[in-house]
């Protein structure tokens, strides 16, 4: 008989683990992961510049000679999604046949676009669309230079991140909750090492994913550190400083861990639907005051070229000595892939109990759309008031990016109490950069713990504590040590990972659609022997008063 629903996995760790101290994860992964951060932030610490030279070197490699790596795969796994979702498989739960859905679906929806993007679409919407208006990319060409900037910026905001993260979510899903594997990266890998991913080999690739989201995320915290800074300081004429950016990045890892130590339903659940309370307020505040027509033609218009050439434009690799597409597309696509493995367990987690249809199109076309409108709201509004102010915004984005969003809203034309409704934007503009991070944290704190005990689902809350605070003290020491350059070397190392996670999630594709195949036969049985059990019972109520008997 089929479990209601399978919810705890994880390798048994024996006399590996920490339980004693109050800790329970696997010291092999976790050691090997902080050993090699004391050793990075050395790197740093004694030799900044040549670590930020070979991490310049290894970016241009990545770019310049691996571009055609990034196009193919995402294509790709886009293609995967759509067929699993579209085809028979579609139907196969997550968690088995009578696994009910752990989070409603505003939850649900609020929590993955909460870690997925918001706070990256808080720090681009006003700055990628107006640069794409001002400098004309070469794809999506259109005689109107404002779709082209849109559907240029849909590209990379919208079906190929979220198809990546889908299809890894989906793997990871999948392996835990159908195959009662770790819910851990290791176990993506199954279709290439089989029981070695019990391991040592096991152990390694855990270490790598513990490191990829680590570093993402403190090269995040950081960067939002400078932005949050920047943007007060716009407000308030704080300074500009390292000193405040500790002082923030001290302030969100604690907030982050009480809505840890609050868990994932109280916590991080709650403070999602509320950033996205406060986004769409924002969103609609915006809508409102700017150029709300024309907002409206360019998000339609945007849309039907975007759909309309999306294949031929995805599939554009750019040549020897074009510029472009390795300053913006290629790294969008590395760090969405190098992105997978914290955004995809997250999503794994929250998602027991859906379909594989309803995983995949949930993540695909939701947070997709309303992308596209955000984008279409800032962006549009941005590109009106560049000309109406004589390229004002644009030399704002050129010179300062992280205060765009916030030149945006003090040039927006607001004739009734100006003053304090502006003040009012403002702050609540401040609150969804904070809270966008806060979500990121403590969603990417529960994943890294995931992942460092074994792929436990349940684990001690002082965990979850100590990975946040890792985090945030990587991020404070980086900046104390260099800055943004030391952030940026950060980031290099992380996109580096979007290379290997981009062979790795086309080869696993074929497993999972393989593995997908043999759960909707078992699940198909499962649901023809209830059936024909219920057909007994209502032809033959005989036989179920004697069974009864």
């Amino acid at each position: 008989m089929e479990q209601e629903c399978k919810s705890e996995h994880g390798i048994k760790l024996s006399n590996r683990n920490f339980q004693k101290y109050g800790f329970d994860f696997n010291p092999v992964v976790s050691i090997s992961a902080g050993a090699f951060i004391i050793l990075f932030c050395l790197y740093a610490l004694l030799n900044l510049e040549q670590a930020f030279a070979v991490s310049e070197l290894v970016s241009d490699i990545i770019i310049h000679h691996f571009n055609w790596v990034f196009i193919l795969s995402s294509n790709f796994l886009v293609i995967v999604c759509l067929y699993l979702a579209l085809s028979r498989l579609g139907a196969v739960r997550i968690g088995g046949v009578n696994c009910e859905k752990e989070f409603s679906n505003f939850a649900w929806y609020s929590m993955l676009i909460s870690a997925g993007m918001g706070i990256g679409l808080m720090f681009w919407a006003v700055g990628e669309p107006l640069t794409h208006f001002v400098n004309e990319p070469p794809i999506f060409n259109n005689p109107d230079p404002s779709l082209t900037a849109m559907a240029t910026t849909f590209f990379h905001w919208g079906l190929h991140p979220w198809g990546v993260y889908a299809l890894m979510a989906l793997a990871l899903a999948f392996f835990a909750y159908n195959r009662d594997m770790p819910l851990s990266l290791r176990s993506v890998f199954y279709f290439l090492f089989k029981d070695k991913v019990y391991g040592t080999v096991g152990d390694v690739i855990d270490a790598f994913a513990v490191l990829s989201v680590l570093f993402g995320l403190a090269a995040s915290l950081g960067l939002g550190a400078m932005q949050i800074n920047s943007g007060l300081d716009y407000l308030l004429g704080i300074g500009f400083n390292v000193g405040y950016q500790v002082i923030f990045i001290v302030l969100i890892t604690l907030v982050a861990i009480i809505s840890i130590l609050m868990g994932i339903h109280k916590g991080i659940k709650n403070l999602a639907m509320l950033n996205m309370r406060l986004a769409f307020l924002f969103m609609i505040a915006v809508f409102s005051l700017g150029p709300t027509l024309d907002i409206i033609r360019l998000f339609s218009n945007s849309i039907g070229l975007y759909f309309n050439t999306i294949i031929e434009h995805s599939s554009y690799i750019s040549g020897v000595g074009e510029e472009w597409q390795g300053t913006w597309t290629i790294p969008f696509l590395a760090w969405w892939i190098a992105w997978s493995p914290f955004v995809g367990m997250f999503i794994a987690r929250i998602s027991m109990g859906r379909t594989v249809r309803e995983l995949i199109l949930g993540v695909l076309i939701v947070p997709s759309l309303l992308s596209f409108f955000w984008l279409s709201v800032f962006g549009g509004t941005a590109i009106n008031i560049n000309q109406i102010h004589d390229g004002q915004l644009f030399a704002v984005v050129e010179d300062n990016l992280p205060v765009a969003l916030f030149e945006l809203v003090d040039l927006l034309n607001i004739p009734l109490y100006a003053d304090l409704f502006r003040i009012i934007i403002f702050i609540v503009a401040t609150a969804l950069v904070i809270i966008y991070f806060i979500t990121s944290s403590d969603s990417g704190s529960l994943v890294i713990d995931k992942i460092s005990s074994g792929g436990r689902v349940n684990t001690p809350a002082i965990q979850r504590v100590f990975w946040a605070s890792i985090e945030g003290l990587l991020a404070a020491t980086l900046l104390l040590i260099g800055g943004e350059k030391a952030l940026e070397v950060l980031r290099t190392a992380v996109t580096s990972a979007g290379l290997p996670l981009a062979i790795i999630l086309t080869a696993m594709s074929f497993s999972l659609i393989k593995g997908i195949g043999m759960a909707h036969s078992k699940q198909m049985k499962i649901k023809d022997t209830k059936k024909f059990k219920k057909i007994i019972k209502e032809q033959f109520p005989e036989l179920n008063n004697n069974e009864e008997n």
